[in-house]
């Protein structure tokens, strides 16, 4: 059975699991539709939960970026777990005690103000709108290659299936199809992972493997790595650059992820508030098995790529361009060829395919002398290194073919929850409680399907051109949501003085200086394969990137909604009451003074 078979048995089948869930839970209601009829156990809400947020780059994205950059990128890693945190213990149980179907809905009726609801989804738009490109992009990546279709109609593709799940079901459906897409995923994921720890340090397990002995060379693995890359100008691997903008990126992410609408609404979904906490712990229990295996993903993934482009060591020849054409193990390069993704060129004539950091001035030299004219890897997008990752290593084609299923469903699982969470903003909080406040629950259903799809068609037009790679325009959105919804949910919930002109004033202020900044570099920010963190401009403000600059907005949101606030008219008493109660159990008060 050839390996386009096998793909196709893998991939159909996933999808085939996920569209009869989505029918068998399809969504009846808007209560449904919008948090599952707050039925989920918190295991199941948990596991759901992991892969609403393990998204394309998580999956695809974030092992590659860490292999291409090394070290400074495991500030993905820290920023998305950290923040997952500060949710689970800041917001997630709040937010579910004060009982509403969307982060408007609760910021509109905290802030007893149509206006803050409006500004809300704004920003929930402007940030799940960003998100989505991400997910659409690594759908696409994932399908060009493993359908051995183009790109563009990768994307068309994911966009079908998300589609029908997705509007068919709502909340409930997204869920449970969920909780399926984890498993595939983390299966997926940790499967090659062990095949390729083994393969290079003789520990199956990755996350130990990273720190093991290269059973080629007797060296620890990461001194191997530093070796190789430093060899050919690359920047050595455990190495940091910028400290600065590595620490506020990370504060970023994690500021940003506690203010994600699509995660937040995950944990409206589950019956009782101490539910809400039980999820947040599964979840982190769920994440943690993929997080702790990445960082071995990307480093093992470079070291096998280093290895198919100089085969003898870097002393030797560089692999030949017969050797690619002819030789099986050199498969893989044809296949991604294909999807436009990866690209070669014999820029000297001299059979050999030479990769090296041609900007670095001492390889320039060295090219000079042995006649080479820049770097032959003329394309290599870093999304593909996790979906290339088993075949590089020539692993079982069942194995690639599983890796198929779990980037898919990675990028599905994201995309759904995004897509919700902006159907649910339009549907419920525009035209329920702005435009149509009479509108019947039947119609209102009818609404949040049409602006599903509506946000499907937007996603896919977007997905088609994204600027850079998926974990980068991922990390844009973390900044928005640091910038805009982190800092008024957190007024909301722990300040009963904050009022509305505050929390207006701090979100719109959040929101335009950050996109203000953004859209200053936009010009830097598109370039593909340019990192946003290592590559810092003199005229940048501070020497601040634009992935990094989601603290700097927050800041600013919390000092004008505090000045605002201060100067204008304190909350309703009844309001004020109400933040009381979202925080404090009835009777603490006086189960306190008796003791």
């Amino acid at each position: 059975m050839d390996q386009f078979t096998i793909n196709l048995i893998f991939v159909g089948a996933s999808f085939a699991i996920y569209i009869g869930i989505a029918i068998w839970a399809r969504a009846g209601s808007t209560a449904e539709f919008y948090a599952a009829g707050r039925g989920v156990n918190p295991v199941m809400n948990g596991m759901a939960t992991a892969a609403d947020w393990m998204s394309a780059a998580s999956f695809i994205s974030m092992a590659g970026l860490i292999a291409f950059v090394g070290y400074n990128n495991s500030s993905f890693l820290m920023g998305w777990t950290g923040g997952y945190v500060l949710m689970a213990l800041l917001l997630a149980p709040y937010l579910r005690k004060f009982g509403k179907f969307t982060v408007p809905e609760f910021i509109g009726d905290r802030f007893y103000s149509s206006t803050a609801r409006v500004v809300a989804v704004i920003c929930l738009l402007t940030i799940s709108i960003t998100y989505v490109i991400g997910q659409m992009t690594g759908a696409g990546v994932a399908f060009s290659r493993f359908l051995e279709v183009d790109n563009a109609t990768g994307l068309f593709i994911a966009s079908g299936v998300v589609f029908i799940y997705a509007v068919l079901g709502g909340m409930k459906g997204i869920t449970y199809t969920q909780v399926a897409q984890y498993c595939v995923l983390i299966i997926a994921y940790t499967i090659p992972a062990v095949f390729i720890s083994l393969q290079l340090t003789g520990n199956p397990i990755p996350g130990l493997g990273l720190f093991s002995t290269h059973q080629e060379t007797g060296q620890p693995l990461l001194t191997t790595l530093d070796q190789i890359v430093t060899d050919l100008g690359f920047n050595q691997y455990t190495a940091g650059t910028s400290y600065f903008n590595m620490a506020l990126f990370t504060l970023s992410l994690m500021i940003g992820t506690a203010g994600l609408p699509h995660v937040i609404i995950r944990f409206f979904t589950v019956p009782r508030v101490a539910d809400a906490r039980w999820s947040a712990g599964w979840a982190l229990v769920f994440i943690a098995l993929l997080y702790l295996t990445a960082p071995a993903v990307g480093a093992m993934a470079r070291l096998n790529i280093m290895d198919q482009f100089w085969p003898n060591g870097v002393e030797g020849e560089a692999v030949s361009v017969e050797t690619i054409e002819n030789d099986p193990e050199y498969d893989w390069m044809g296949n991604w060829i294909q999807t436009g993704l990866l690209g070669f060129e014999d820029k000297n004539g001299d059979g050999l395919i030479q990769y090296y950091n041609d900007a670095n001035p001492d390889m320039q030299a060295m090219a000079a002398e042995r006649g080479w004219e820049g770097n032959e890897l003329t394309n290599f997008n870093r999304d593909i290194l996790v979906l290339a990752n088993p075949e590089i290593a020539n692993l079982p084609p069942w194995v690639i073919g599983l890796i198929a299923a779990g980037g898919l469903a990675a990028a599905l699982s994201t995309a759904a929850g995004l897509l919700l969470a902006i159907s649910s903003a339009v549907s419920h909080d525009l035209i329920k409680t702005i435009i149509r406040p009479d509108i019947s629950e039947k119609g209102e259903l009818l609404w949040a399907r049409c602006s599903m799809a509506g946000a499907i068609a937007l996603a896919t037009y977007l997905g088609l051109n994204p600027p850079g790679f998926a974990a980068q325009v991922v990390a844009l959105a973390f900044g928005l949501a640091a910038a805009t919804l982190f800092p008024v949910l957190m007024m909301g919930i722990f300040s009963k003085k904050m009022n509305s002109a505050g929390a207006i004033a701090g979100m719109l202020t959040g929101l335009i200086v950050t996109l203000a900044y953004l859209f200053t570099y936009l010009g830097i920010l598109f370039i593909p394969g340019t990192n946003l963190l290592e590559n810092v401009p003199e005229n940048y403000l501070f020497g601040i990137s634009p992935l990094a600059f989601g603290p700097v907005g927050a800041l600013l949101n919390f000092l004008v909604a505090q000045a605002v606030s201060k100067t204008s008219a304190e909350p309703p008493v009844e309001v004020q009451a109400l933040v009381e109660s979202i925080r404090i159990p009835r009777g603490a008060g006086a189960a306190a003074a008796d003791h």
